[in-house]
């Protein structure tokens, strides 16, 4: 992979690593892979649009986070398992010195997550979930019993803020969202953004299913601070501008 911007380079292993590494304290980074019309999925799944190239960013990514942030949906549709500490990225998180699992915290308004699905029942680090007073009591119960940490974040809907802050309580700083596109206009919304990393795959596709589906209070201002390039895929690191947040 090749550095373009801020000064060309040729990356190995261990410099895309440092690429993406974040100065210590917290910060919300988003990671999406898109198209170059705005689509996110193929056939409903994003995995249409990946590459070697992308799936070792987002390998990247998960192992320099503190926790791993994604909305039910796309947890579910995406088939979202437990990180395991023999997986790539665990083995990659051993590798740069960091612990071998990074919990998984789902967002989800009604405490939708399924106890007995592997994102629970395979976890080393406990899931967590992310919901709101309004959901349902029996359903958060069942989650905590079956060990996941719930985190209670607003009454009628799921408060960014107080869940960005909850989690940083927790020592989880360093948060990659992996969306949904509904989570991270929630997310642009509540002011929470720090960084988008965005993959940009040569492709027209037309889906439905974009990087934003609904239109924002307001444009939120990004400055680019890196590309990246391979086989025509761009990886650009986008900081949030201030005005923004």
């Amino acid at each position: 992979m090749r550095r373009l911007l801020p000064a060309p380079a040729e990356l190995d292993d261990d410099g895309l690593v440092e690429a993406y590494r974040l100065p210590e304290g917290p910060a919300l980074r988003v990671n999406f892979v898109a198209s170059l019309d705005g689509s996110i999925a193929v056939d409903g799944k994003s995995a249409g649009l990946g590459s070697p190239g992308d799936r070792r960013v987002f390998r990247v990514l998960r192992a320099l986070a503190d926790v791993v942030l994604v909305g039910h949906g796309t947890a579910a549709t995406e088939g979202y398992r437990a990180v395991a500490p023999d997986s790539p990225v665990g083995r990659l998180r051993t590798a740069i010195g960091r612990p071998a699992t990074v919990p998984v915290a789902v967002v989800s308004r009604r405490a939708a997550l399924d106890p007995a699905s592997g994102l629970v029942t395979d976890a080393v680090s406990p899931t967590l979930l992310v919901t709101c007073a309004s959901a349902d009591a029996g359903r958060r119960t069942a989650l905590a019993e079956a060990g996941v940490e719930v985190l209670v974040c607003g009454d009628d809907d799921v408060d960014l803020p107080a869940a960005v802050a909850a989690l940083a309580a927790r020592g989880l700083e360093q948060v990659t969202c992996e969306g949904g596109p509904q989570l991270l206009h929630a997310a642009l919304t509540a002011g929470v953004v720090d960084e988008l990393d965005l993959t940009i795959a040569p492709a027209l596709v037309g889906s439905p299913q974009r990087l934003l589906g609904t239109v924002l209070p307001g444009p939120a201002g990004l400055e680019l601070r890196q590309l990246l390039e391979e086989d025509g895929v761009l990886f650009t690191r986008y900081s949030v501008a201030p005005g923004a947040r």
